[in-house]
């Protein structure tokens, strides 16, 4: 299994082989093209030097606001997201040992059961959780009970909603497409279209 998400082979390795940095990217995944977001582990890597849940959860805050400020920068809001970043690590360290795959591995849970696991860490809402729980169960092989159905519709086979079905440039065209399609339809809806 190689997940093919932001074009750069090392990050993309760095998000195959290591489960937090999957979860940071996931985290980070936000108001940014999903590229940046699922780079950024890397980049913190190379700046931090791990992506590791202890080192993160205690590093030095302004330190890490700057390391997500170099150019490059990780995110768009540097400071929030450093904060939510070491958040994350905390509760890490705290609930799972510093452990991100247990969240999907200990105790072998069902779907829903990671998905309830999921929604409980800082910066994970219902629908992150969900998408996260769709990219486990499409490409980095979690088999647990009912997990298409706890994830959906991010979890429907053959759709192209997010970054759990992106495997190619392809794939990534087409999740674009929909991500813009479904703007337009809330702006539409919400008023926003004008006459």
């Amino acid at each position: 299994m190689t997940l093919h998400i932001t074009g750069d082979a090392d990050a993309d390795r760095l998000l195959t082989d290591d489960p937090l940095a999957l979860l940071i990217g996931m985290l980070l995944d936000q108001q940014v093209a999903m590229e940046v977001a699922f780079s950024g582990p890397l980049k913190i890597a190379q700046r931090v030097g791990s992506v590791d849940a202890a080192t993160l959860a205690g590093y030095d805050a302004d330190a890490l606001v700057e390391a997500f400020r170099l150019t490059p920068s990780v995110h768009r809001y540097p400071g929030s997201m450093a904060g939510r970043v070491q958040s994350l690590c905390a509760a890490l360290e705290e609930e799972w040992d510093g452990d991100a795959a247990a969240l999907w591995t200990r105790g072998e849970p069902d779907g829903p059961e990671v998905l309830r696991r999921l929604k409980k860490l800082p910066g994970f809402g219902e629908q992150k959780a969900k998408i996260f729980l769709a990219l486990l169960g499409k490409q980095y092989g979690f088999t647990g009970a009912g997990w298409r159905e706890a994830s959906a519709p991010y979890g429907d086979e053959g759709t192209y909603r997010s970054v759990a079905d992106i495997v190619s440039a392809d794939s990534l065209a087409k999740v674009r497409e929909h991500k813009r399609a479904m703007k337009a339809a809330a702006k539409t809806s919400s008023g926003g279209g004008g006459v």
